[in-house]
């Protein structure tokens, strides 16, 4: 017989793209993870491609660019580390194509429960050229997926 807590999450991924919104992201999945009594795994991607673009690929820059975002969200990381009911909090910073490194090198690795992330806004024009990452994360997802608006 399944029981409600069979039905639960017990690793929650938390895709961060550094936006304005991330924080409140953030703050859905650590809820989620303590709620869930699971691992809370919070991944971002370093954009290559936008290094890549610039015709030089400045290796340099990509440990500026992880310090800065671990920064960004090490009071909620530390806030999280706090609270009791979640397991395990562990940030995953890799850089490389934003899909395929979110896909290969992270979620089919962590294989998580749910996946978290945010409905980024982009302009109708780099929509069409881009595409969405929440859109991804919901077609290639072996998991729920969650979009925070």
């Amino acid at each position: 017989m399944t029981t409600y807590q069979d039905l639960g999450y017990n690793k929650v991924f938390v895709s961060l793209d550094g936006s304005d919104q991330q924080g409140q992201v953030l703050d859905r999945a650590i809820i989620v993870a303590a709620n869930n009594n699971a691992e809370l795994y919070i991944g971002h991607v370093i954009d290559s491609t936008a290094l890549e673009t610039a015709g030089t690929y400045p290796l340099e820059l990509i440990p500026t660019l992880e310090a800065s975002f671990r920064d960004s969200i090490a009071d909620a990381v530390k806030r999280a580390e706090g609270i009791d009911t979640i397991k395990k909090v562990e940030v995953v910073v890799k850089a490389g194509r934003i899909r395929e490194t979110l896909k290969d090198e992270m979620l089919d690795e962590i294989k998580p429960d749910i996946v978290i992330c945010g409905a980024r806004g982009l302009s109708s024009i780099k929509y069409a050229l881009l595409g969405s990452i929440s859109t991804f994360l919901i077609r290639s997802s072996k998991c729920d997926v969650l979009v925070v608006k």
